[in-house]
């Protein structure tokens, strides 16, 4: 392949992407309008009229972001690659520093905190004005310029040591490099899961023993019922920053625990409680995050082998608008490209997720009343205000759940064989 075919598949690749995504949100956007002043017959006794209003509108102020975001990021992308950011700041690295480990390094956090800086404004929009515009947001400019901070001081702390290492082992470590990449890229990511629950969340939320000793005492006899074992059961202050309410597990090994945001806690019965949480159990006894987890480490592997592989080919760099052919650059232009040619693989992602969320729900209806997962999923759906009426392409794209009337009535067909 020569430079110049690339840089056309390239960017054939990626306005197709882009139309694709307009595409769909098109159809999402006029989909949920056409829906919007009729509740679904299955939601009716549920969800007023306005509850489902504002779903509609909340949704639609989203896509309208996203119209932007998508066309935003499409031109950042071309302004780094074809456009020659990326040239200009590996010229401006290697005039600037003696060593080529330390040039690299610089060359790659100065992408992604340009890149950072530049997408914020959508970020700030949509926390600031969508966000509290619904309802939603409980999160001020200062605490939102704490956690930008926090973030990119652990992004430092923690990824910096793992950059350098990954670039000195690309550097050193001859043709099988991609191998010990992949053995560090392995346990980085498993040390990060043993962390996070203790040294990690914590910067960020307040995590307090449930209090509440009733449902405390509930929810232990379901963990036992169900052969969970869990290193505590916490509440996370999750009102601190938006009403939206949610609840997952958290770590791995003995630095499992359950976490239930405030604001779950709040709206849902003591029974509703319990039903969620066994849909989450459902995820566990189901083996789904090791799956997950295994997949990704798989596919990873896979990814550093074709790295490896373009890495020497002198059209991927020049295909992309880069003369400089360097490690750092390899990783850079890798990881920009992968999106855009792995994007019509969503729908796959996808749907082995949602398959993952019916096993889950199968799970919690052995073990609970499906009746009252789909009490708590209704609530879910209204003070989170996600739409009950999405298009089916869309869904069959991005959504990772299934859409609200497909969940409810597979719960409710599981309600009927008990």
């Amino acid at each position: 392949m020569t430079a110049s075919q690339f840089s056309a598949l390239f960017v054939s690749a990626l306005f197709s992407n882009m139309v694709i995504k307009l595409w769909l949100a098109y159809r999402q956007l006029h989909h949920v309008a056409a829906h919007r002043d009729q509740v679904p017959a299955a939601f009716r006794e549920k969800v007023e009229l306005a509850a489902h209003q504002k779903a509609a509108d909340y949704t639609r102020a989203l896509l309208h972001l996203g119209f932007l975001t998508v066309i935003f990021e499409v031109a950042l992308l071309l302004a780094f690659t074809l456009g020659g950011g990326i040239q200009w700041l590996s010229d401006w690295s290697s005039a600037t520093f003696d060593s080529v480990l330390l040039q690299g390094t610089v060359l790659i956090v100065a992408v992604l905190i340009l890149q950072a800086a530049l997408e914020m404004p959508f970020d700030l929009y949509s926390t600031f004005n969508i966000e509290a515009r619904f309802g939603f947001n409980k999160m001020t400019l200062k605490l939102y310029v704490q956690d930008a901070l926090k973030g990119l001081l652990l992004g430092l702390v923690l990824g910096l040591p793992l950059l350098l290492g990954v670039l000195w082992l690309m550097g050193r470590m001859g043709e099988l490099w991609w191998l010990y990449v992949w053995g560090v890229w392995v346990t980085f990511n498993l040390l990060i899961l043993f962390i996070y629950p203790t040294y990690i969340a914590p910067l960020f939320n307040k995590f307090e023993p449930m209090q509440d000793e009733a449902q405390k005492t509930r929810i232990e006899a379901l963990l036992k019922k169900c052969g969970f074992a869990a290193s505590g059961l916490f509440v996370m202050d999750g009102s601190k920053r938006s009403t939206h309410g949610n609840a997952y597990f958290t770590g791995f090994g003995k630095t499992k625990r359950i976490v239930f945001f405030d604001t779950l806690l709040q709206r849902l019965t003591p029974d509703e409680v319990d039903a969620v949480l066994a849909h989450e159990l459902g995820h566990f006894k189901r083996h789904h995050v090791f799956k997950r987890i295994a997949f990704t480490f798989a596919i990873s592997l896979g990814f550093l082998w074709l790295l490896a592989q373009l890495m020497q080919a002198e059209w991927f760099y020049l295909g992309m608008g880069v003369t400089t052919q360097s490690t750092a650059t390899a990783l850079l232009l890798f990881f920009m490209a992968l999106p855009v040619f792995t994007f019509l693989l969503h729908p796959v992602a996808s749907a082995y997720s949602r398959k993952h969320e019916f096993e889950a729900d199968a799970y919690a209806a052995q073990h609970t009343d499906s009746r009252e997962l789909v009490n708590a999923l209704v609530k879910l759906f209204q003070d989170n205000a996600k739409t009950l009426t999405p298009d089916p392409l869309y869904a069959s794209f991005y959504e990772s759940h299934p859409p609200a009337p497909i969940r409810i009535a597979h719960l409710q067909q599981l309600g009927e064989r008990k």
